[in-house]
């Protein structure tokens, strides 16, 4: 191998000095410029070039001299001796070379550093943060609850931290245009691969309160989500205690994904929840904004509470203890009882499952008091058989006709409206007829041949698949104004739930005059939020949207009260004992359009205030069946 020269040798420590960066460079130039003075010094000396005014120079005066002439060239209008003036010449040129060099590389390394910055690859310092991993449309949803639930609790400020392998400006500018209100919560933003664990590192997970994790819009969600679970495994250590939140599409990768973090973990189930959701609330008006008012943290939120003083009560003594929380269950050990029998005691350890207000401390009052004359009729009536018209497509329809059929009486009838053949392959549940009908949804001929009439139950489902979720929502508006129209000149009363997949979308159909609005992802967001908060309440969700379980029901006001009997709330908690049902608020009719009011749902109502509910009004309760 042929010997490196002398200038290939000096050629090679320049560079690797260049490549240590700025503070090397900066070095380099320091020694550039002292020898550059000194140099020139030593010619002052030699050739005894001196000023006029002077017989003799002080060595170090002239490098005093020339250092300050680099530093700040055209110093030199006052120097005399043409040598001397030549040489200082030479001194201020050099000076302005150096000068410029050291702008140059400062400047350099500002912008650079300004990059680097901008590209959010710094770690971020904060503890008791939310941190979310991913980027999805559920994320501004996600990001306003949590600011919303910090707004209502004390303490110092939190942050929340998005780690996403998005350019950092963008997500800042977007979130800042969906979500322009934060409160006191910061949001930080940095880039990196949510499934790197040296990227994760980023977002200091050791440090979050809780993870939630988006597995957005890929091929292949899950995979993505349980990438990313594996990768935060790996990157906190054993025993972290950091709760991690995330959600599947499919329920056949439920098993694996709980592998990932153990008891660290939990996993709610999506599409499973979404159909479950369609079910339920396309037989009930009201009910998609009654879990809506449930699951946000606008008002009331659901709390595990802890009261030694209960032990040795029984459940439904329990219920008349809070005057202005509403409990809906226990908690005990790894299980979850929701509207357990009245006679139930409650045990040293148990917790409850709590409906209050963020705000305000969970606190028991003296027993109230129901009023005997003001209780309703006990009285079930037998369940009958329903016609329901489904109209639209989405994934997972047989998944919801599967979940329907575990409400609907024996003998009932859906009439499925698609304008895919494929539905025709639909199966039929048992105990339940299902006819296929295929025709444009859209189509005011085709929906008149329906017969309205006949159906109890109508809803509209939105084309999930669609590549425009503004297109398949017009859609959905059209057949609104369609059935309304038909309604209208038929005089007829139809009980309409639409599905719709914008939100945003919601107030223009209130002007179809839709009874109801199911918005899943809406929904599934808001869970995951809720979830953020305590990881727990995925198991509350999973038990409350089981049609083997205890659901949500909206039923008759005179079930429960005298028609327009004035008393108070525990009245009708009392009577909600009596049927086996614990009553957690009611819906007036009269305000079932105002959206200031919640479209009248009122969960968890001062207990003590005095109320008057109509034949048209509802009482919500938890209970076993519809029936």
């Amino acid at each position: 191998m042929q010997r490196p020269s002398m200038r290939e040798r000096l050629r090679y420590a320049f560079d690797n000095v260049m490549s240590r960066g700025t503070v090397a460079i900066m070095g380099l130039l320091a020694l550039a410029t002292v020898g550059f003075v000194f140099a020139v010094a030593v010619l002052v000396m030699v050739l005894k070039a001196f000023p006029d005014d002077a017989d003799d120079g002080d060595f170090w005066d002239v490098v005093w001299g020339n250092l300050m002439r680099t530093l700040d060239p055209g110093t030199m209008g006052a120097d005399a001796g043409w040598g001397f003036r030549l040489l200082m010449l030479l001194v201020t040129v050099g000076g302005l070379i150096i000068v410029a060099s050291l702008i140059g590389i400062v400047s350099g390394a500002f912008d650079d550093k300004m990059a680097q910055l901008r590209k959010g690859r710094s770690r971020v310092i904060e503890s008791g943060h939310t941190l979310i991993l991913g980027w999805s449309p559920q994320l501004f949803l996600l990001i306003g609850e949590i600011c919303r639930a910090n707004a209502g609790g004390s303490g110092r400020h939190r942050a929340i931290v998005v780690l996403a392998a998005q350019d950092k400006v963008a997500m800042e500018d977007a979130i800042r245009e969906k979500v322009p209100h934060t409160g006191r919560t910061r949001i930080i933003c940095r880039t990196g691969d949510p499934t790197s664990p040296a990227d994760l590192q980023l977002g200091s997970p050791l440090a979050a309160r809780s993870i939630v994790v988006l597995s957005g819009d890929q091929s292949d969600p899950d995979a993505a989500a349980i990438k990313t679970a594996l990768a935060l495994t790996h990157a906190l250590p054993e025993g972290a205690g950091v709760p991690i939140v995330a959600a599947l599409a499919d329920p056949d990768n439920l098993d694996a994904a709980r592998l990932v973090g153990r008891e660290a973990s939990r996993w709610l189930p999506a599409s499973t929840l979404v159909h479950r959701l369609t079910a339920q609330t396309c037989r009930q008006r009201g009910l998609s904004t009654v879990y809506a008012d449930l699951l946000d943290f606008a008002g009331d939120e659901l709390y595990f509470a802890e009261l030694p003083e209960l032990v040795g009560t029984s459940y439904a003594e329990a219920l008349v203890r809070f005057a202005d929380s509403a409990v809906l269950g226990i908690v005990r050990g790894s299980s979850i009882m929701l509207n357990p029998a009245g006679e139930v005691l409650l045990a040293e350890g148990d917790q409850l499952v709590v409906l209050a207000r963020d705000a305000a401390p969970i606190r028991l009052s003296k027993p109230g008091r129901s009023d005997p004359d003001a209780l309703g009729v006990l009285r079930s009536s037998p369940p009958t058989p329903e016609h329901t018209l489904i109209i639209g497509q989405r994934a997972g329809l047989q998944e919801v006709l599967s979940e329907l059929v575990d409400y609907l009486p024996e003998g009932s009838q859906v009439c499925v409206v698609a304008g895919d053949e494929r539905m025709l392959s639909l199966a039929a549940p048992e105990a339940v007829e299902v006819q296929v009908v295929i025709g444009d949804t859209t189509s005011r001929t085709l929906l008149w041949s329906l017969e309205l009439a006949q159906y109890d139950h109508i809803v509209v489902l939105a084309d999930a698949d669609a590549a425009d979720p503004q297109v398949a929502d017009a859609r959905t508006l059209v057949t609104l104004l369609h059935l309304r129209d038909i309604a209208d000149r038929a005089d007829l009363r139809l009980n309409i739930v639409s599905e719709m997949l914008d939100d945003r979308n919601r107030e223009l159909a209130e002007v179809a005059r839709a009874d109801d609005f199911i918005v899943s992802d809406r929904l599934v967001g808001l869970m995951l939020a809720q979830a953020s908060e305590n990881p727990r309440l995925i198991d509350v969700f999973d038990e409350l949207f089981r049609s083997e379980g205890n659901e949500i029901y909206l039923r008759p006001a005179e079930l429960y009260l005298r028609a327009e009997a004035e008393t108070t709330f525990y009245t009708v908690v009392t009577a909600a004992v009596a049927r086996g049902e614990t009553a957690i608020g009611y819906r007036l009719a009269a305000e079932s359009w105002s959206r200031e009011a919640s479209y009248g749902v009122h969960l968890n109502p001062a207990k003590g205030d005095r109320i008057r509910l109509g034949p048209d009004d509802s009482v919500i309760v938890l209970a076993q069946d519809e029936h």
